[in-house]
């Protein structure tokens, strides 16, 4: 998931008329940068009154600064200051509510005792049952230590929570799919695949987000091994479909071939690696890596092991040098690092009709303008630039499939085409330098997304049921 900058905060004022105008407080606000986009009266009154006045600041830093001003102007006493994103989340933004009324006793004797002893026997003698007859046929559990949240780093689960919870929402409102937050107080690789298998049987497949690298790998590749659900860590595999999703019509602008490509992929931690995975099952064959010590090569024995796989699979020509050597004749610069590490020389050093990928939290490696008109396709991570790559497109569509269609695993496949589901979203007449990717808010996405997973998992045969609305077709 991506930081944006920018939020919105409440002043509650009562103002003396008699000392100050709304108007004069209206213009201090404007002159400290603040937007007013919402007044409410709260208590009128001939000589005092008490306002709301919700106000838009590009930083949060800025809140401060402008309570200050507000307090000290003459008439104005500052009553209470209330940041909305802060009241958004008092007490959680989820709940468990019960889908089935209990209003007497027959109700009750139904859901819990003694009705309920049958059904617990009927999934003792068959396993599978609880998947149709218990809330695992349509929950996820969203899995984090808090080690590596949005651009923050390690804040720990606490600090955690309120993403994980966003999360969880986002699988609701675009999937329908019940998902709940679990963080855990451990960094311990062997105790968070402990955990996890242990709490299996509740949930039908297995979110992992913002665990950190190295260890996510080794926590996904276990419980991928040891468990019959879908284990699926967003940071890369979701990143890595969007990001697909968006260089098929990038490179259908530039009538360029993706097996004829240069990549460069600058960061590679989970979601560089699992990038540059994704991208060579796509048919990319020219991908090279650059991290903090230059490019990946094979000609380097690594700490990290997880680079020593990396430089065996890619950089076939064992390209050596910093980012801005390695750039030379690329097609294709993908950000997965930091701020400000691309330069427009570097860009100029590019092939014609570069596209660039800069997707650094929360600022990109290079911003369109530094960029100018060198770049032929530009996207980001960011909301307040045309094209963003963001995770939500590809995470809802491919659980919506995976649960519906009871797959033991998400497969490289099922990534790939969900990957090509998002991109097809975009018409021919709609592609354009700036519209290379559906919006978060298309609701044709999920659908497509569900059924292009559903059918490569029966493909794949990993599908352990066939949904209603694949029965009976060609």
């Amino acid at each position: 998931m991506r930081l944006e900058s920018g939020t919105s905060v409440i002043f509650r004022v009562e103002m003396d008329k008699q000392k100050v105008t709304f108007g004069e407080l209206v213009s201090l606000i404007g002159q400290q940068g603040g937007d007013i986009v919402a007044i409410d009266v709260i208590q009128p009154g001939r000589k005092t009154e008490i306002r709301d006045l919700t106000v838009s600041v590009a930083e949060p830093s800025e809140i401060g600064t402008l309570s200050d001003a507000v307090k000290a102007m003459k008439g104005i006493h500052l009553v209470n200051v209330s940041d909305r994103t802060f009241l958004l989340h008092l007490g959680g933004k989820i709940q468990v509510r019960s889908k089935v009324p209990i209003k007497n006793r027959d109700d009750l004797s139904r859901v819990y005792t003694p009705g309920v002893a049958n059904v617990c026997l009927a999934i003792r003698d068959d396993i599978n049952k609880s998947h149709s007859l218990t809330i695992r046929r349509n929950t996820v559990a969203v899995v984090s230590d808090g080690t590596a949240v949005l651009g923050l780093g390690d804040i720990g689960p606490h600090a955690a929570m309120p993403v994980m919870e966003g999360k969880a929402m986002l699988f609701k409102e675009l999937a329908g799919v019940d998902a709940f937050p679990i963080c855990l107080n451990t960094k311990d690789t062997e105790e968070i695949i402990s955990i996890v298998k242990a709490i299996a049987p509740t949930f039908g497949g297995i979110n992992l987000e913002d665990i950190s690298s190295p260890r996510c790998f080794e926590i996904e590749r276990r419980l991928k091994e040891e468990l019959d659900i879908p284990v699926f860590h967003d940071d890369q595999h979701g990143t890595a479909v969007v990001l697909l999703a968006g260089l098929i019509n990038a490179l259908k602008i530039v009538g360029k071939n993706i097996s004829d490509i240069k990549v460069v992929v600058c960061g590679i931690g989970a979601a560089g690696f699992a990038c540059s995975r994704m991208l060579l099952a796509a048919g990319v064959s020219r991908l090279i890596g650059v991290d903090r010590f230059g490019a990946i090569h094979k000609d380097e024995q690594y700490d990290n092991e997880a680079w020593n796989e990396f430089a065996r699979l890619t950089n076939p020509d064992n390209e050596k040098g910093s980012l801005s050597e390695v750039i030379a004749g690329a097609d294709v610069f993908i950000g997965l690092s930091r701020p400000k590490l691309l330069h427009n020389g570097d860009v100029r050093k590019m092939n014609s009709d570069p596209i660039v990928f800069a997707m650094a939290n929360p600022d990109p490696e290079i911003t369109p303008e530094e960029a100018g008109t060198d770049v032929r396709v530009f996207a980001t991570g960011r909301s307040d630039y045309p094209n963003q790559l963001n995770n939500v497109l590809a995470f809802p569509g491919i659980f919506r499939g995976a649960l519906d269609a009871r797959a033991r695993t998400i497969s490289e496949s099922m990534k790939l085409a969900a990957a090509h589901a998002i991109a097809s979203i975009v018409t021919p007449e709609e592609l354009n330098e700036e519209y290379i990717i559906p919006s978060v808010f298309n609701d044709k996405v999920v659908p497509a997304v569900r059924r292009a997973v559903i059918q490569e998992a029966i493909n794949a045969g990993v599908a352990r049921k066939v949904p209603s609305d694949f029965r009976n077709l060609d």
